[in-house]
Protein backbone atom coordinates (compact mmCIF):
# COMPACT_ATOMS: atom_id res chain seq x y z
CA UNK A 1 0.00 0.00 0.00
CA UNK A 2 1.24 3.22 -0.63
CA UNK A 3 -1.04 5.03 1.56
CA UNK A 4 0.86 7.82 3.88
CA UNK A 5 -0.38 7.67 7.09
CA UNK A 6 -0.03 10.66 9.97
CA UNK A 7 0.08 10.44 13.25
CA UNK A 8 -1.34 13.68 15.01
CA UNK A 9 -0.60 13.87 19.13
CA UNK A 10 -1.30 17.05 21.00
CA UNK A 11 0.54 18.02 23.36
CA UNK A 12 0.56 20.36 26.57
CA UNK A 13 3.23 20.33 29.17
CA UNK A 14 4.06 16.64 28.18
CA UNK A 15 8.07 16.44 28.63
CA UNK A 16 7.61 13.52 31.33
CA UNK A 17 5.60 11.15 28.71
CA UNK A 18 6.74 12.55 25.50
CA UNK A 19 10.16 10.16 25.60
CA UNK A 20 8.40 6.89 25.54
CA UNK A 21 5.32 8.02 23.32
CA UNK A 22 8.12 8.93 20.51
CA UNK A 23 9.30 5.92 21.28
CA UNK A 24 6.42 3.57 21.11
CA UNK A 25 5.07 5.84 18.10
CA UNK A 26 7.88 5.07 15.91
CA UNK A 27 7.93 1.47 16.48
CA UNK A 28 4.70 1.29 15.56
CA UNK A 29 4.83 3.44 12.55
CA UNK A 30 8.06 0.90 11.48
CA UNK A 31 6.28 -2.05 11.77
CA UNK A 32 3.48 -0.56 9.55
CA UNK A 33 5.84 0.10 6.60
CA UNK A 34 7.40 -3.29 7.00
CA UNK A 35 4.02 -4.71 6.68
CA UNK A 36 3.76 -3.18 3.77
CA UNK A 37 0.33 -1.41 5.16
CA UNK A 38 1.36 2.21 4.81
CA UNK A 39 3.90 4.47 3.06
CA UNK A 40 7.71 4.90 4.13
CA UNK A 41 6.92 8.51 4.01
CA UNK A 42 4.22 8.49 6.86
CA UNK A 43 4.95 10.75 9.74
CA UNK A 44 4.27 11.29 13.57
CA UNK A 45 3.02 15.16 14.05
CA UNK A 46 3.50 16.81 17.68
CA UNK A 47 1.59 19.71 18.04
CA UNK A 48 2.82 22.03 21.28
CA UNK A 49 -0.19 23.55 22.67
CA UNK A 50 1.87 26.57 24.32
CA UNK A 51 3.47 24.38 26.81
CA UNK A 52 5.19 26.31 29.47
CA UNK A 53 7.61 23.12 30.22
CA UNK A 54 10.36 21.79 27.31
CA UNK A 55 7.88 20.06 25.42
CA UNK A 56 8.82 21.77 22.35
CA UNK A 57 12.55 21.23 22.99
CA UNK A 58 11.95 17.54 23.02
CA UNK A 59 10.04 17.45 19.81
CA UNK A 60 12.86 19.86 17.97
CA UNK A 61 15.38 17.58 19.41
CA UNK A 62 13.14 14.59 17.65
CA UNK A 63 12.71 16.04 14.78
CA UNK A 64 16.32 17.16 14.34
CA UNK A 65 17.33 13.20 15.25
CA UNK A 66 14.70 11.33 13.08
CA UNK A 67 12.91 12.32 9.98
CA UNK A 68 9.86 10.49 10.76
CA UNK A 69 8.82 12.85 13.32
CA UNK A 70 7.15 16.08 12.73
CA UNK A 71 6.37 19.41 14.95
CA UNK A 72 3.62 21.77 14.87
CA UNK A 73 4.29 25.17 17.91
CA UNK A 74 0.83 26.61 18.15
CA UNK A 75 1.98 30.60 19.06
CA UNK A 76 0.10 30.14 22.17
CA UNK A 77 -1.87 28.29 23.91
CA UNK A 78 -5.47 27.58 22.11
CA UNK A 79 -7.27 23.97 23.82
CA UNK A 80 -7.27 20.83 22.90
CA UNK A 81 -9.73 20.84 20.58
CA UNK A 82 -7.77 23.59 18.72
CA UNK A 83 -4.51 22.08 18.88
CA UNK A 84 -6.36 18.80 17.43
CA UNK A 85 -7.49 20.97 14.80
CA UNK A 86 -4.41 22.78 13.77
CA UNK A 87 -3.04 19.40 13.63
CA UNK A 88 -5.48 17.55 11.64
CA UNK A 89 -5.50 20.35 8.82
CA UNK A 90 -1.74 20.01 8.69
CA UNK A 91 -1.22 17.00 8.24
CA UNK A 92 -4.57 16.51 5.41
CA UNK A 93 -1.70 18.11 3.14
CA UNK A 94 0.59 15.69 3.26
CA UNK A 95 -1.27 12.63 4.40
CA UNK A 96 -3.60 10.48 2.65
CA UNK A 97 -5.32 8.94 6.12
CA UNK A 98 -4.45 10.63 9.58
CA UNK A 99 -4.61 9.13 13.17
CA UNK A 100 -5.24 11.67 16.00
CA UNK A 101 -4.56 10.52 19.58
CA UNK A 102 -3.29 11.89 22.89
CA UNK A 103 0.21 12.43 24.18
CA UNK A 104 -0.53 10.08 27.62
CA UNK A 105 -0.51 6.21 26.54
CA UNK A 106 -3.55 5.78 27.86
CA UNK A 107 -5.15 4.75 23.95
CA UNK A 108 -4.05 1.72 23.10
CA UNK A 109 -1.38 2.61 20.32
CA UNK A 110 -1.46 -1.35 18.70
CA UNK A 111 -4.94 -0.76 17.58
CA UNK A 112 -3.78 1.43 15.31
CA UNK A 113 -3.35 -1.68 12.93
CA UNK A 114 -6.69 -2.46 12.84
CA UNK A 115 -7.72 1.32 11.84
CA UNK A 116 -5.80 0.86 8.71
CA UNK A 117 -7.24 -2.20 8.26
CA UNK A 118 -10.81 -0.83 8.48
CA UNK A 119 -9.49 2.13 6.30
CA UNK A 120 -8.37 -0.52 3.56
CA UNK A 121 -11.98 -2.02 4.01
CA UNK A 122 -13.40 1.16 2.69
CA UNK A 123 -14.05 3.30 6.03
CA UNK A 124 -13.24 7.58 5.64
CA UNK A 125 -13.62 7.42 9.33
CA UNK A 126 -12.64 4.54 12.07
CA UNK A 127 -13.66 5.72 15.76
CA UNK A 128 -11.59 4.51 18.51
CA UNK A 129 -14.43 3.52 21.13
CA UNK A 130 -13.35 1.91 24.68
CA UNK A 131 -14.63 -1.45 25.50
CA UNK A 132 -14.74 -1.18 29.07
CA UNK A 133 -14.64 1.82 31.75
CA UNK A 134 -12.58 -0.10 34.13
CA UNK A 135 -9.98 2.35 34.94
CA UNK A 136 -12.00 5.14 35.54
CA UNK A 137 -13.26 6.02 39.08
CA UNK A 138 -16.91 4.55 40.34
CA UNK A 139 -18.22 9.28 39.79
CA UNK A 140 -16.36 9.67 35.91
CA UNK A 141 -17.56 6.30 34.97
CA UNK A 142 -21.08 7.13 35.57
CA UNK A 143 -21.14 10.74 34.78
CA UNK A 144 -19.33 9.74 31.22
CA UNK A 145 -22.34 7.34 30.41
CA UNK A 146 -25.00 9.90 31.93
CA UNK A 147 -23.57 12.89 29.53
CA UNK A 148 -23.38 10.50 26.59
CA UNK A 149 -27.00 9.78 26.72
CA UNK A 150 -28.53 13.30 27.69
CA UNK A 151 -26.42 14.57 24.58
CA UNK A 152 -27.80 11.98 22.23
CA UNK A 153 -31.17 12.88 23.71
CA UNK A 154 -30.80 16.32 22.93
CA UNK A 155 -30.16 15.16 19.30
CA UNK A 156 -26.59 15.01 18.97
CA UNK A 157 -25.00 12.59 16.90
CA UNK A 158 -22.45 11.22 18.86
CA UNK A 159 -20.21 8.03 19.64
CA UNK A 160 -20.59 6.47 23.02
CA UNK A 161 -17.50 5.58 24.68
CA UNK A 162 -15.28 7.84 21.85
CA UNK A 163 -12.74 10.38 22.85
CA UNK A 164 -10.74 11.79 20.29
CA UNK A 165 -8.79 8.58 19.18
CA UNK A 166 -9.70 8.10 15.15
CA UNK A 167 -8.50 7.75 11.96
CA UNK A 168 -10.16 9.87 9.11
CA UNK A 169 -9.25 10.25 5.38
CA UNK A 170 -8.09 12.75 3.33
CA UNK A 171 -11.27 13.10 1.82
CA UNK A 172 -12.88 13.19 5.33
CA UNK A 173 -10.63 16.01 6.64
CA UNK A 174 -11.65 17.71 3.67
CA UNK A 175 -15.12 17.80 4.35
CA UNK A 176 -13.97 18.48 8.33
CA UNK A 177 -12.29 21.77 7.07
CA UNK A 178 -16.27 22.72 5.87
CA UNK A 179 -17.00 23.55 9.43
CA UNK A 180 -15.92 27.15 10.27
CA UNK A 181 -16.84 27.00 13.55
CA UNK A 182 -14.93 28.86 16.27
CA UNK A 183 -16.47 26.86 19.30
CA UNK A 184 -15.33 23.50 18.29
CA UNK A 185 -16.29 19.99 19.56
CA UNK A 186 -14.77 17.34 17.41
CA UNK A 187 -16.57 14.59 18.40
CA UNK A 188 -19.64 15.75 17.71
CA UNK A 189 -18.80 17.54 14.23
CA UNK A 190 -17.26 14.55 12.79
CA UNK A 191 -20.31 12.20 12.33
CA UNK A 192 -21.56 15.57 10.99
CA UNK A 193 -19.55 14.66 7.56
CA UNK A 194 -20.94 11.67 6.98
CA UNK A 195 -18.94 8.44 4.95
CA UNK A 196 -18.51 5.19 5.63
CA UNK A 197 -17.37 4.38 8.87
CA UNK A 198 -16.03 1.81 11.20
CA UNK A 199 -15.23 1.15 15.18
CA UNK A 200 -12.44 -0.34 16.55
CA UNK A 201 -12.56 -1.12 20.65
CA UNK A 202 -9.49 -0.93 22.98
CA UNK A 203 -8.82 -1.17 26.36
CA UNK A 204 -7.94 2.49 27.47
CA UNK A 205 -4.80 2.23 30.07
CA UNK A 206 -3.69 4.63 33.34
CA UNK A 207 -1.55 7.42 32.11
CA UNK A 208 1.94 6.83 31.96
CA UNK A 209 3.48 9.64 33.50
CA UNK A 210 2.30 13.17 34.40
CA UNK A 211 -1.02 14.90 35.42
CA UNK A 212 -4.11 14.80 33.11
CA UNK A 213 -4.35 17.95 32.12
CA UNK A 214 -8.61 17.80 32.04
CA UNK A 215 -9.35 18.39 35.58
CA UNK A 216 -13.27 18.63 36.78
CA UNK A 217 -13.51 22.10 35.98
CA UNK A 218 -11.93 21.81 32.46
CA UNK A 219 -13.98 18.71 32.26
CA UNK A 220 -17.63 20.57 32.71
CA UNK A 221 -16.66 23.64 30.78
CA UNK A 222 -15.77 21.34 28.05
CA UNK A 223 -18.96 19.08 28.61
CA UNK A 224 -21.19 22.46 28.22
CA UNK A 225 -19.52 23.43 25.34
CA UNK A 226 -20.46 19.85 23.66
CA UNK A 227 -24.48 20.60 24.51
CA UNK A 228 -24.78 23.97 23.24
CA UNK A 229 -22.52 23.56 19.93
CA UNK A 230 -24.98 21.00 18.88
CA UNK A 231 -28.35 21.63 20.87
CA UNK A 232 -30.63 24.64 21.13
CA UNK A 233 -32.78 22.08 23.55
CA UNK A 234 -31.80 23.62 26.72
CA UNK A 235 -33.34 27.14 25.26
CA UNK A 236 -36.59 25.31 24.47
CA UNK A 237 -36.78 24.28 27.51
CA UNK A 238 -36.36 27.02 29.43
CA UNK A 239 -39.46 28.32 27.40
CA UNK A 240 -41.51 25.44 28.74
CA UNK A 241 -40.41 25.89 32.31
CA UNK A 242 -41.52 29.61 31.89
CA UNK A 243 -44.78 28.79 30.08
CA UNK A 244 -45.42 26.12 33.17
CA UNK A 245 -44.49 28.81 35.90
CA UNK A 246 -46.68 31.47 34.00
CA UNK A 247 -49.58 29.00 34.42
CA UNK A 248 -48.92 28.42 37.97
CA UNK A 249 -48.72 31.91 38.49
CA UNK A 250 -52.21 32.35 36.91
CA UNK A 251 -53.87 29.20 39.08
CA UNK A 252 -52.42 31.29 42.53
CA UNK A 253 -54.07 34.75 41.58
CA UNK A 254 -57.37 32.67 41.23
CA UNK A 255 -56.57 31.10 44.69
CA UNK A 256 -55.24 34.04 46.43
CA UNK A 257 -58.50 36.00 45.38
CA UNK A 258 -61.00 32.88 45.81
CA UNK A 259 -59.32 32.53 49.49
CA UNK A 260 -59.42 36.71 49.89
CA UNK A 261 -63.57 36.55 49.35
CA UNK A 262 -63.96 33.68 51.68
CA UNK A 263 -62.26 35.67 54.19
CA UNK A 264 -59.58 32.82 55.08
CA UNK A 265 -56.53 35.36 54.07
CA UNK A 266 -53.57 33.89 56.67
CA UNK A 267 -50.40 34.60 54.48
CA UNK A 268 -47.39 31.71 54.86
CA UNK A 269 -44.31 32.91 55.26
CA UNK A 270 -42.69 29.38 54.22
CA UNK A 271 -44.59 29.69 51.32
CA UNK A 272 -44.06 32.94 50.34
CA UNK A 273 -39.92 32.46 51.44
CA UNK A 274 -39.92 29.07 49.19
CA UNK A 275 -41.35 30.86 46.13
CA UNK A 276 -39.45 33.72 46.05
CA UNK A 277 -36.24 31.45 46.38
CA UNK A 278 -37.35 29.03 43.25
CA UNK A 279 -38.23 31.32 40.90
CA UNK A 280 -34.82 33.43 41.52
CA UNK A 281 -32.86 30.29 40.86
CA UNK A 282 -34.70 29.93 38.06
CA UNK A 283 -34.57 33.30 36.00
CA UNK A 284 -30.39 33.22 36.99
CA UNK A 285 -30.50 29.73 35.79
CA UNK A 286 -32.16 30.76 32.84
CA UNK A 287 -30.39 33.61 32.34
CA UNK A 288 -26.72 31.73 32.94
CA UNK A 289 -28.15 29.43 30.40
CA UNK A 290 -29.19 32.37 27.36
CA UNK A 291 -25.72 33.99 28.34
CA UNK A 292 -23.66 30.78 26.79
CA UNK A 293 -25.49 30.78 23.71
CA UNK A 294 -25.03 34.85 23.77
CA UNK A 295 -21.09 34.53 24.10
CA UNK A 296 -21.23 31.59 21.51
CA UNK A 297 -22.67 33.72 18.65
CA UNK A 298 -20.60 36.69 20.21
CA UNK A 299 -17.29 34.37 18.84
CA UNK A 300 -18.15 32.84 16.28
CA UNK A 301 -19.05 36.57 14.60
CA UNK A 302 -15.79 38.00 15.63
CA UNK A 303 -14.46 35.15 13.35
CA UNK A 304 -11.30 34.79 14.96
CA UNK A 305 -8.68 31.93 13.92
CA UNK A 306 -9.31 28.79 15.83
CA UNK A 307 -4.89 28.92 15.67
CA UNK A 308 -1.78 30.66 14.30
CA UNK A 309 1.17 27.77 13.61
CA UNK A 310 4.40 29.82 15.42
CA UNK A 311 6.77 26.68 13.52
CA UNK A 312 6.41 24.03 11.58
CA UNK A 313 9.04 21.14 11.51
CA UNK A 314 8.76 18.52 8.73
CA UNK A 315 11.99 16.98 6.39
Amino acid sequence: MNDILYVTVPCYNEEEVLPETSKRLKAKIESLIEKGMISSQSRIVFIDDGSKDKTWQLISELCNADDIFAGIKLAHNRGHQNALLAGLMTAKEYADIVISMDADLQDDIDAVDKFVEEYHKGADIVYGVRSSRKTDTAFKRSTALAYYRILQKMGVDIVYNHADYRLMSKRALEGLSKFNEVNLFLRGIVPLIGYKTATVEYERSERFAGESKYPLKKMLAFAIDGITSFSIKPIRFITGLGFIIFILSLLMLVYSVIVKIIGHADSGWASIICSIWMIGGIQLLSLGVIGEYIGKIYSETKSRPRFIIEEFIKK
